[in-house]
């Protein structure tokens, strides 16, 4: 049975020889992340070129994610590189300071509003909340802190402040260049950083279309504001395609006691609203200088996937680590391991919901004979735009999925679905022998045996977004 949690690896120095690359696709990542932070736009065009060039190679579906830089707030840069501060020492932060001349003493900020919005008291936090400051004053542009947690500190680390509050516009003048470039690079997921509201996913979503794209977008949820109003966290889920529970500068803001809770609630709610989601961030991060992960961070990753995430992401562990390919290698072992305790249950959701589609119809029926006939092996969906599948991905279910599609855009963005194997397969035949040739595609991929009953789905009319209407039982 194949893996069902999806894996995203992001590409980076470490992956840039095409062996490297290839290689992370054989081990098993289904989505490859471009991070518009770093690399220029050629490194991103030669990596999507090599992506789309193994994936056909291999026979796989993988999809590509690119991922804005966003307003991430940052210090600027110390004339020795590098700082060492401890506890007790005073520190400012000046917006009007020379952004190359910081110091022992103090050090510029990228964001002008600072002082303005903090005062005596607050928590600052500087890279990832290693190093902790306490706000003494604030004088015209300069905000006078006290060292609470020291440590080193070197460029351009990021800021913030505990229980949130410092935003800005959620699309930089660099986002929208890096718009125009992910269009042109036919990504499949665009994802959108420190997003404060809906409109700002609606905003990305026009720019894309406005280039010809029709990227599925990526909420990466990393404002305290956000998690802190339920409502808008829905209002931010429904306007997504997928969400990413960005725990690096969430859980600065929020604490990481409290990140754990807030985790579990994105996957459940996202799941409920029709959404993917993704888990990310620091989840084998020994693994960029260790060739294998520690006990915690495979529970970790087994913990997302039990409670029903789509996809776990590795960062540096592959875009900059030692051992990129082992670490694809060993999330697949865990998460496979986790998979075999999820335990499906009833569409319980279902008997709640008034279903307005007839394809979402069919598709959470499908579920729900998977779930309690025996005998059936595996689900095998026709589809054109990938809703069923979507659908009946987010019911917990030990079944396999596998959609059939013509569409090369839609079989790529099913590779963030959990549970879901996309094989791309022309059927141009009539509506009464598509579900032969397909049901011959999972028996010479292996993924059936002759003999196997397999529920097959699809609409009447070849061709029809939305159009899946049927529902039957087949024996292979």
């Amino acid at each position: 049975m194949p893996r069902r949690t999806k894996i995203i690896a992001t590409l980076g120095p470490a992956t840039d020889h095409p062996d490297t690359l290839k290689a992370l696709l054989q081990a098993g990542a289904n989505v490859l992340r471009l991070n518009f932070s770093h690399g220029d736009a050629d490194d991103h065009r030669e990596r999507a070129r090599l992506i789309r060039q193994f994936a056909d190679e291999l026979g796989l579906s993988v999809a590509i994610l690119g991922d804005l830089q966003g307003p991430k707030i940052r210090i600027a840069r110390f004339s020795e590189q590098r700082i060492v501060i401890e506890s007790g020492d005073r520190f400012t932060l000046d917006t009007a300071f020379d952004p190359d001349a910081g110091n022992q003493q103090i050090v510029g900020v990228d964001y002008p509003p600072l002082a303005d919005q903090v005062g005596s008291g607050d928590k600052l936090l500087l890279d990832d909340g290693r190093i902790v400051l306490e706000v003494d004053s604030v004088d015209g542009s300069a905000v006078h802190c006290i060292v609470r947690s020291g440590g080193t500190l070197s460029n351009n680390k990021g800021l913030n402040r505990l229980g949130g509050g410092l935003a800005a516009d959620a699309l930089t003048e660099k986002d929208l260049r890096d718009i125009k470039l992910a269009a042109e690079l036919r990504c499949d997921y665009v994802a959108v950083s420190f997003p404060g509201s809906p409109d700002d996913l609606h905003q990305a979503r026009q720019l894309l279309e406005a280039e010809g794209c029709d990227a599925g977008i990526v909420a990466k949820i990393e404002r305290a504001e956000t998690v802190h109003d339920r409502q808008l966290l829905e209002q931010m889920i429904i306007a997504s395609d997928a969400v990413m529970v960005a725990r690096g500068d969430l859980g600065v803001e929020i604490g990481d006691a409290e990140l754990v809770g807030v985790q579990k609630h994105m996957i459940e709610r996202a799941r409920q609203l029709n959404r993917c989601v993704i888990t990310a961030t620091q989840m084998m991060e020994s693994m960029i200088e260790a060739p294998m992960p520690t006990r915690a961070e495979v529970f970790d990753v087994a913990n997302a996937v039990l409670d029903g995430t789509d996809a776990v992401m590795l960062s540096a562990e592959t875009a900059a680590g030692k051992y990129p390919i082992a670490a694809v290698e060993a999330m697949a072992r865990t998460c496979i391991g986790a998979e075999k305790q999820v335990r499906p249950y009833a569409a319980n959701l279902c008997f709640e919901i008034d279903f307005e589609r007839t394809d979402q119809s069919i598709a959470m029926a499908a579920m729900y004979v998977a779930n309690h006939t025996s005998g059936i092996r595996a689900i095998l969906c026709l589809t054109e735009s990938g809703s069923t599948p979507m659908w009946m991905s987010r019911l917990a279910s030990n079944m396999p999925i596998y959609a059939v599609s013509r569409h090369a855009d839609s079989c790529a963005k099913m590779a963030l679905y959990r549970g879901v194997t996309a094989i791309e397969f022309d059927l141009f035949q009539q509506p009464q022998d598509v579900e032969q040739p397909a049901l011959q595609q999972l028996l010479e991929r292996g993924h059936i045996q002759p003999g196997d009953k397999v529920i097959v789905t699809h609409g009447d009319i070849t061709g029809l977004h939305g159009g899946t209407n049927t529902l039957r039982i087949i024996t292979a």
